[in-house]
Parts: C-alpha cells; structure tokens; sequence
C-alpha cells in the first residue's frame, strides 16, 4: 500500500508526540524530526571524468571494463529537503546522469523548478560546459539561475554557443562577489571565495556552504597552497567538512607533459602539510577533483592506502554528508 500524505502526518505526529514524552522539550523533538539540509557528491574525477578519452594507458582500463568503476566529473548538490530546494555547484559534460542521481538521492517536487540555481567554480571545460543541456537543443529550460563571477558572467554573455543561453533565457545569469554571503532559501548560506587558479577566461572560486548545524568547504581546483593569501589550515579547523582539490597525486603522472603548466597542490603535498593538523581536523579533508592518472581512484592502491594511513580520505561519489 502506497504511503499517503494523510498517513505520513499522522506517523510524523505520533513520533513527534513520542519523543516530546521521552525528552520532555517539544523544540528538540521538532528539531530532531525535521530533516537536515545535506551536500550530495555527484562526481569526484577531473575535468576528463574517469575513465577518460582516449585513454589506452593501464589507468583507465579497469574503468573501461566495468562500469562501476567509473566516475564523474567533480560536482555537488545543495539540497533542502524540507523546502525540496536544490542547487549545484558547476555544471559538468556528466550533467544528464548528474541530474539522474540528484532525482534519485533527492526527488524533484511538482511546484518546484528543475534547480533552483547553479553555481559556478570557473571556465574549464568539466565545471560549466555541461550547461549545453538547458539550450533548446536538449532541454529548454527558462530562467535557470547561473551565479558566476564578474569575467565568468561576462564569457557565458558573450561567448558563443553559452550567449545564447542568455539570450534565449534558457539561463539567467546572477552575478556572485567574493566574500559576499547568499542565502538558499531560510537554511543554507553560501559564499564565493576567490583562489589562485589558471584564470585564461574567468576567476576561479571555491565556496563555503553553512547550513543550519555544520559547514563545507569545497575547493576543486587550485594552483598550490602556498600561492594563495590564506592558509588552507584555517578553513579545515573552522569547516566540519573539506572536499579539496586533489588532482594529481605527486608529479610522476604526466610523463609526455610538463605538469608544471597544470599546476595543483599534490596530495602527497597535502598529506606532509596537514601533518601537523590533529586527527580530528585530518579527518574532515576528502580528496576530489582525482585526474584519471591518479592511482588513489583504485581503493586499494597504495596511494589510496597512504591516504587513509595519514588520516584522509578520497571523497565518494553519491555520498552525503548532512549540513
């Protein structure tokens, strides 16, 4: 028998009662009754997602025979699953099995609009070219709010085939300011934070999002620590969670090219520089953003191993973790 609106209030009702008995406080019943606002991982793989194309090297072999070894291209959802609000941040080439995912984890309601915002990092191709899907090619979407930063809102404006999302209002574009706070509906704050990347068409930002009882930092794409004004540590020690980039595992993963000009804070950089961070602080830093050459991909690498010895871990797509 299906379970009705009429039956689901009258059980919610009775736990509610329930626990107002056991507790004695009816303001911490409702609370522990009303579901979180969570971050849902949608991808953890580079820009090129895992396996990649054109790929014949032995990296990606395990991915091009089974299927459940692949993954996406890194992304994440906000969601709100007491206003059944949900937004993204980039908007990758996996975008239609991305959605597919976020339907599932967290199903769309009638009376509300496919997203209600996406949010984006910066121009390389993995975080904004998924886009292409709400033209009226594919879908045809109206008014979908894209926040970008000043030189990214002018590239999509201005830049064919992305100017004629804005000019169909397939896409509307919401300007975003490092720093500045934006509230998601009455319980989740997000807000730009500007970072050392290769900035060719645009700014590069990460982002924190504060929920009601715990925040994330999310910061796929860097140059290197040490390039940015702030220190990464602060932002572990104040977060309760970290989803940093961690492209590259060290420099051995690009024989054929100068891995130099794609410049990323290796993860055995990390691990010797979060050394001195204690347990509890390591263990809120999830590695994404993995470059299909990066042999932590496989879970039982050794690199996937070291990880977890120094007290870290490789984020895991389709998990969740609760805001």
């Amino acid at each position: 028998m299906p379970c009705t609106n009429s039956m689901r209030t009258h059980w919610q009702t009775l736990a509610l009662s329930c626990l107002i008995a056991i507790t004695g406080d009816p303001a911490a019943a409702q609370k522990t009754l009303t579901p979180r606002p969570f971050v849902l991982v949608l991808g953890i793989a580079q820009d090129g997602g895992f396996p990649q194309a054109g790929c014949r090297r032995r990296c990606c072999q395990a991915a091009i025979r089974t299927t459940s070894k692949r993954r996406m291209v890194t992304s994440l959802a906000i969601v709100d699953p007491l206003s059944h609000q949900r937004w993204l941040i980039d908007c990758t080439p996996h975008f239609p099995d991305q959605l597919r995912l976020l339907d599932t984890a967290a199903p769309p309601s009638a009376n509300q609009p496919l997203l209600d915002g996406i949010f984006l990092t910066h121009a390389h191709v993995g975080h904004y070219t998924g886009l292409v899907n709400l033209g009226r090619e594919v879908m045809g979407t109206q008014n979908i709010a894209v926040h970008a930063m000043p030189r990214m809102a002018g590239f999509l404006s201005t830049q064919g085939p992305w100017s004629l999302l804005v000019k169909l209002n397939n896409i509307q574009i919401k300007p975003l300011q490092a720093g500045q706070v934006i509230r998601l509906g009455k319980r989740i704050q997000l807000t730009p934070i500007l970072v050392p990347h290769r900035d060719e068409f645009s700014e590069t930002v990460g982002f924190l999002i504060n929920g009601p009882e715990r925040s994330v930092v999310f910061i796929p794409d860097i140059d290197k620590w040490e390039h940015w004004n702030r220190r990464i540590e602060q932002l572990i020690v104040t977060a309760d969670r970290a989803y940093l980039d961690g492209t590259f595992f060290d420099g051995q993963e690009l024989p054929n090219r100068d891995i130099t000009k794609v410049p990323h804070p290796f993860i055995i950089e990390s691990i010797q520089r979060f050394a001195a961070l204690a347990d509890t602080q390591r263990s809120k830093v999830h590695f994404i953003h993995l470059n299909h050459t990066n042999p932590a991909l496989a879970p039982e690498s050794p690199a996937a191993k070291a990880i977890r010895h120094a007290g870290m871990y490789v984020a895991e797509q389709g998990t969740r973790y609760s805001l």
